[in-house]
Order: C-alpha cells, then sequence, then structure tokens
C-alpha cells in the first residue's frame, strides 16, 4: 500500500488526519520510535543485559523489524471472551499453531497469546517468531460475569518454552485493582530477574464511568492516568485502548483535575488524545502501542481495512509506536487477515507520514 492508497481510504477524514500538529504537546517533548529505540532507552536502566536482547530481538524481527515501530498479533478472546464466539467466523483459529501460522505469514514483530496456545507449539515456532505469554485474563464463564483479572500462568512458565516477554492486564480503576498491581508488579519484577521484557494491558474498568451515552473507560484523561500507572511498574511496553473522548475526571468530579488541564494538554483530535497517551508512558521512552479493536459488526473486509489504517495513522502521528491488533485480522479467512495487518505496517514505513 502506497501513501495514495492511505489517504483515499481515509477519504474525507484524510487532511484532518495528515495535516494535523500537536501544539499543545509538540513532538520536542517526546522520544519518538527509531531504529536504535531499545539501546537509547534502556541501555542506561535497571534492565539486565537478557532483558535487553529480548526487546532487542522483539524490535528486531519481521517487516517492522530495526525501525522501533511494532506489529504484534494478539490472541486471547478465546479466554475473555468464549473461544465459540471468537473463532465461528474462522474456525482454524481453535488451533493454536494457525495463530502462530498467521502471525509468521503477516510478518510480524511477535505473537502473544496463553500459557496453553504457545506452549503447545513452543518447540516448532519460539526461535522463529518472539513469542508474548499473556499470564492473567478474565473470564465469562462465570454468571453472572464478573470483571476480574487472574494469573492463569507463571512466569518461569513463558521463559522455560523460550518467549522474549510476558504479558498481563491491570483493569485500573475496578475494585480488584489493588490486587491486581501487587500481583503483576511480581511478576514483572520476577521476569527482569529471568531476562524477559514486559508488556501491559493497562484497561481502565469500573461502571462508574459509564453513562446512558458514553463509555468514558477509554477516555484519554482515564487511559493516560492508567498509562503512567502501568510505567511505574516497569512496564517495557504498554498496550492501551485508542481514546474515544476526554473529560472524564471533570464529567464525574473525581481525582485532581482542572479545566485549565484539559485546555494545556490536549484537543478534541484523536492526534492529540494519543499524544497525551505518549506524554504518560515517560515521554514516549516507553512506547504505547494501541489495540486494533472489534472487528466490523458485519465482517466487512473494506471497513477493517480502512479503521485499521486510519487507527496506524493516529498512533503514529501521536508519537505511538504500532498497533496489537488481533480481532480485524483472525475474524476472517487467513489470506485476508494478512492483508489488514500489513497495510497497517505499510503505514508505519510510508515516509510521508510523519510526527505531528
Amino acid at each position: 500500500m502506497i501513501y495514495q492508497d492511505i489517504v483515499e481510504l481515509l477519504g474525507s477524514e484524510a487532511q484532518y488526519l495528515l495535516a494535523h500538529q500537536c501544539q499543545l504537546l509538540p513532538k520536542e517533548l517526546i522520544e519518538f520510535p527509531k531504529s536504535d529505540h531499545v539501546q537509547h532507552v534502556f541501555a542506561n536502566s535497571d534492565r539486565s543485559e537478557k532483558v535487553i536482547q529480548n526487546l532487542e530481538r522483539l524490535y528486531g524481527h519481521g517487516r517492522l523489524g530495526n525501525t522501533g515501530y511494532l506489529s504484534i498479533l494478539p490472541v486471547d478472546q478465546d479466554i475473555e471472551h468464549n473461544a465459540s464466539y471468537s473463532f465461528y467466523k474462522n474456525p482454524i483459529y481453535f488451533d493454536p499453531e494457525n495463530v502462530v501460522k498467521l502471525a509468521m505469514e503477516a510478518d510480524c514483530n511477535g505473537v502473544a497469546s496463553t500459557l496453553g496456545a504457545l506452549g503447545l507449539v513452543s518447540k516448532k515456532y519460539a526461535d522463529r517468531i518472539p513469542f508474548i505469554v499473556k499470564i492473567n485474563h478474565n473470564e465469562l464463564l462465570t454468571y453472572p460475569n464478573k470483571w476480574d483479572q487472574i494469573l492463569f500462568a507463571q512466569v518461569r512458565q513463558a521463559y522455560e518454552m523460550g518467549a522474549v516477554a510476558i504479558g498481563a492486564t491491570i483493569y485500573f480503576g475496578s475494585k480488584e485493582s489493588n490486587r491486581q498491581i501487587v500481583e503483576i508488579s511480581k511478576a514483572f519484577y520476577e521476569a527482569h530477574q529471568l531476562g524477559l521484557a514486559t508488556i501491559l494491558w493497562c484497561y481502565p474498568r469500573n461502571q462508574a464511568l459509564q453513562d446512558k451515552d458514553e463509555n468514558y473507560e477509554s477516555a484519554a484523561d482515564i487511559t493516560s492516568y492508567a498509562n503512567r500507572l502501568g510505567v511505574t511498574i516497569e512496564a517495557d511496553i504498554i498496550k492501551q485502548k485508542m481514546p474515544e473522548n476526554d473529560g472524564a475526571f471533570l464529567k464525574f468530579k473525581f481525582g485532581k483535575q482542572s479545566k485549565e488541564m484539559y485546555e494545556a494538554l490536549s484537543t478534541e483530535n484523536p492526534i492529540d488524545m494519543v499524544r497525551l497517551q505518549v506524554m504518560n508512558c515517560y515521554a514516549g521512552k516507553i512506547s504505547l502501542i494501541n489495540s486494533g479493536g472489534e472487528s466490523s459488526e458485519d465482517g466487512s473486509y473494506q471497513k477493517d481495512l480502512q479503521a485499521a489504517v486510519k487507527t496506524a495513522v493516529i498512533n503514529k502521528r501521536a508519537g505511538g509506536a504500532g498497533l496489537i491488533m488481533g480481532r480485524k485480522a483472525f475474524k476472517r479467512p487467513m489470506e485476508e487477515g494478512v492483508k489488514i495487518i500489513q497495510a497497517v505496517q505499510d503505514v508505519y514505513l510510508e515516509e510521508h507520514i510523519d510526527l505531528a
């Protein structure tokens, strides 16, 4: 996909997204992705040489290798959302080997999945594509449903199968979040001791942040604060949802906030909102990857392609380091999934799409 193809996919939003410049938080304030990102950021950190080597393996693999950008395939929705619901459109992905094959066909930097899925094929693939073992999950078999991330795996199991990193989710703001913070902080310490990198899904979750009109769990101010908590427990990479709105602290009148804070830091442009997320990842020194979001309700390839490319443009121009996109890829035939992932990669490889 070339630049003109990207412009055409963005349609009426092309000018709004491609010409925007961040005035409140200018690009000079952030560390943006570049080829020597790992050494530049972590050489003087407390990360061991083995952690740095595993990060370099992740950043150096695949089509985006050694660019500073990341394209990761995550598939843990079989646990989080029910395997039957996740895979009924494309049953080949009940077999975890096909998940790894999709990541390899799309030439991703790495593949993130469950202990069971990656462990089953680790001797065949762990030395061919970087593995990221997701160690905790929410499950929907409990009735009524609860929202709590619990440990499904041990850090050492990821280490022993040859993974380069562990991944974990914390539902910041939930009633269970304090326990999750303690658990994952300990897990991240153990991972670093063993030489594994750490990736944190920083997902705010609290029903009090929803009203009849909007869900503010992915608001720019809420997600940015979650990012700051995530880097505090030494996540090496932050995964966050694309912000859909802003002003949750003002709307629900909690936390430390002021009208002037919002006026000084962001606007309604999604690039500005993601820039705020990046700033809270130690000004971009800890890479921010945004999630790819749900597949379109009607399964339209064109709609998913457009949405994926738009998300990538926003993330890249804001100073993010890539997308971790699963559902738009595995809920369709493998060939189409590969094309969507590689269209996203094209955005990061396109020199005409620069930092806002």
